[in-house]
């Protein structure tokens, strides 16, 4: 029984190394807020980094999953609290926790 949990066992270690790396205080699925200094809105983009939309500054948003671009840079992707599918975020722009 062991034997077949050891692989699950190396993945759980392997994503809590990836969260660690990242800097990244939350996890997937995490309650979060748009946040940025300048009390601006934030920018959405699609996969392909293009403008989608903007959340404003202080909205609930919840992380999916996280990533970063070819530039090493860390990105979210988020709903709305209701669900909704927005983008990605830049994930200097988050606030978890």
């Amino acid at each position: 029984m062991t034997q077949k949990l050891a692989p699950f066992a190396g993945l759980t270690l392997a994503a809590l190394a990836a969260a660690i790396a990242w800097g990244a205080t939350a996890l997937a699925g995490d309650r979060c807020v748009a946040s940025d200094v300048m009390g601006v809105s934030i920018v959405i983009h699609d996969q392909r980094k293009n403008v989608i939309g903007a959340i404003e500054d202080g909205n609930a948003i919840i992380v999916q999953r996280y990533g970063e671009d070819d530039h090493g840079k860390p990105w979210a992707y988020v709903t709305s609290a209701g669900g909704k599918r927005l983008g990605w975020v830049y994930r200097e722009f988050i606030s978890c926790g």
